[in-house]
């Protein structure tokens, strides 16, 4: 690969990670062509990026961004083998992607090195399971208006149906007095 080409790369990958707030490196060593291809292909269908790029340029890219990634630079996380997975919005999805692909396979591979969502770090596979079940921000929006507009069901729930009560009273006193 020429120096120029190696510029662009490290210039796009750099880019990349200033867009996206959540990111995923994976150890797919040990896939075969057709695992591998499935895999991108499930990452496709969910909008996730997956890509196989070098450790040393993904230390550059990762030093040349305004937040502080040393935890991860400084780990053994940017050795060996390293996949990248881009999701623009679910900091879930690519997690459900290697828990299903692993699950449909039989396999731990490809393992979770370490990821990243919005400038939090999970090193290690153990933090997979944890990071599946994070909710987008769409999905807690929803959550917080739904508990906001939970107690104001309630109370109208129940003034209705105490409505009904207060009215058969009103209705039972006065055919009583009559």
């Amino acid at each position: 690969m020429k120096k120029e080409s190696k510029i662009d790369l490290v210039k796009n990958l750099t880019n990349k990670f200033k867009e996206n707030n959540i990111f995923y490196l994976l150890d797919a060593s040990g896939l075969t062509v057709a695992q591998v291809n499935s895999f991108r292909e499930k990452c496709f269908k969910r909008d996730v990026e997956y890509k196989v790029v070098k450790n040393t340029f993904i230390k550059k890219a990762l030093l040349d961004q305004d937040s502080d990634y040393t935890q991860i630079i400084e780990s053994h996380v940017l050795k060996g083998f390293s996949g990248l997975l881009f999701a623009d919005s679910s900091p879930s999805a690519p997690a459900k992607i290697l828990k299903e692909f692993r699950k449909d396979n039989d396999s731990d591979v490809p393992s979770l090195k370490a990821a990243s969502i919005e400038l939090d770090f999970f090193i290690g596979d153990e933090h997979l399971d944890a990071l599946s079940k994070l909710k987008g921000k769409e999905e807690v929006i929803g959550d917080v208006i739904a508990l906001l507009q939970s107690p104001a069901k309630k109370i109208i729930s129940l003034l209705k149906s105490s409505e009904i009560k207060i009215s058969g009273v009103v209705k039972a006193l006065e055919n009583k007095q009559e």
